[in-house]
């Protein structure tokens, strides 16, 4: 057995922290950890088509190597300022023998929305499990000091973007398909200073919640993980220099989480193992409460 609040080493203070969005894998040191090297797949997700937004980096990218190695193809969805990031994925991928498509494109646009879901539908030759993972935030001073241009940006990538998409997805979904969102513990113990970003990932909850008892006569499952601090690029690029040395110290395991720790969460949610598992909010926090 491994202790779990040793399992990784505390996080060092950042060298040179950035604030540039989106975060990229070579500006975040320590580099995360997503499975690379310690997942191993039991053929949980036999010849299932994966979408999974945000899958260059992060949570996204445990997921798809994880998925991967479960025997499901993968489509990744991305900024095309990730694409280094996205290719590097796409080699795990592959490595695990699927076919990896890569499928760059802003999805605060509905159109893009609706071409991610027919091209990956068309080049995975079907589509069963969906992940809306990509997501946007930004550290807030006071809410009258938010800009609507930065509030519009947050609200189009973590609400507006999983609506289209969803919206676009359902056709080709199946019974025993799998939408699965990633939510946050901000949507219920939110922080001040991610006003905006809580507010949606607030209202991912009941998007889960309400899509799953919508779909369920359909025989399609809707669910949700929310992750807790999960040290990703996202996190050095939220532009917060002066919390990132304490990143997740507050969790009862002391230490900030990995990516590759929430993996597994969302394979039993895609999987047949998961079966009667329809509305839930996986909660991947450390010990924090939801």
């Amino acid at each position: 057995m491994t202790d779990p609040r040793t399992k990784y080493p505390p996080l060092p203070d950042p060298p040179d922290p950035h604030t540039d969005q989106p975060g990229l894998l070579e500006e975040t040191e320590p580099r995360p950890d997503h499975g690379e090297e310690t997942y191993r797949g039991s053929g949980r997700l036999p010849d299932r088509h994966a979408l999974i937004t945000g899958g260059d980096s992060g949570i996204g990218r445990a997921v798809a190597i994880a998925f991967a190695r479960e025997g499901a193809d993968i489509a990744i969805s991305y900024l095309p300022e990730e694409q280094a990031d996205a290719e590097e994925t796409a080699e795990w991928v592959r490595k695990a023998g699927r076919q990896a498509v890569l499928l760059p494109g802003d999805l605060t646009e509905e159109q893009q929305c609706e071409d991610v879901i027919a091209d990956a539908a068309e080049s995975l030759d079907g589509l069963d499990i969906l992940v809306l993972n990509a997501g946007y935030q930004r550290s807030r001073g006071e809410v009258d000091e938010i800009p609507t241009e930065e509030f519009d940006r947050v609200m189009h990538t973590n609400l507006y973007a999983p609506f289209w998409l969803a919206q676009a997805a359902l056709p080709h979904l199946r019974p025993g398909s799998s939408i699965i969102a990633t939510t946050s513990i901000q949507g219920y113990d939110p922080s001040p200073g991610l006003f905006d970003y809580a507010l949606t990932k607030a209202a991912l909850v009941s998007f889960v919640q309400t899509l799953a008892e919508q779909q369920g006569p359909h025989g399609i499952r809707v669910n949700g993980v929310a992750p807790g601090p999960i040290w990703t690029p996202l996190i050095p690029a939220t532009g917060w220099p002066d919390k990132l040395p304490t990143f997740g110290e507050d969790t009862p395991l002391g230490r900030a989480g990995q990516p590759a720790e929430l993996a597994g969460a969302y394979v039993f949610l895609a999987s047949e193992d998961a079966s009667y598992v329809s509305g839930g909010i996986i909660p991947v926090t450390g010990g924090r409460h939801l």
